[in-house]
């Protein structure tokens, strides 16, 4: 049985030529199953609209890798309060701070630490320079659930806007393709 794939962007959106949406067309080119679906109103998103929407997503849909770039794991964080099913692997790529203070995204901060990410496998990608995440902060995140953690140097938020279009490492992570 082929994986259904969740792909949740984060602020803003993923859209083209950002990785998210490379990765899911790479997905969709090799008759994969995938859902990347426009978060309600994603430049002024709400925490509770957003649940909202991802959680009647994760019921009919039912996947079984998530993909959360930013913002989407804040989301993440805020889902696992709630009762979801687990999935079998969770990619969390340059989370904000738990203590955000953005005024445009402040329904969703400040986020706590859930007890269960509901994923059996669980990565973290990160950048040494993530204007949103210290370095120590995403390392203790990481401890705290005793997941990898990748630190890429100098990858800025890892978005579009620092160059991460088409991105091969993570397209080789999610659809498990040999290095």
């Amino acid at each position: 049985m082929k994986n259904k794939y969740l792909i949740l962007h984060g602020w803003g959106g993923s859209d083209s030529p950002h990785w998210q949406a490379e990765l899911a067309c790479e997905i969709a080119k090799n008759y994969g199953t995938v859902s990347f679906p426009l978060l309600d109103n994603c430049h002024f998103p709400n925490k509770n609209r957003w649940i909202k929407q991802v959680k009647a997503i994760l019921e009919d849909f039912r996947p079984d890798t998530v993909v959360c770039h930013s913002l989407a794991n804040t989301l993440w964080f805020w889902l696992c309060e709630e009762d979801i099913e687990g999935v079998e692997r969770l990619f969390m790529v340059s989370p904000p701070s738990l203590t955000t203070t953005e005024s445009t995204i402040r329904t969703f901060f400040p986020c706590p630490m859930p007890d269960d990410l509901h994923a059996k496998e669980v990565h973290m990608i990160i950048s040494s320079n993530d204007p949103w995440i210290t370095v120590e902060e995403a390392s203790r995140i990481a401890e705290h659930y005793n997941i990898p953690l990748t630190i890429i140097e100098n990858a800025g938020h890892i978005n579009a806007d620092s160059g991460y279009g088409k991105w091969e490492l993570i397209e080789q992570l999610v659809m498990e393709k040999k290095c």
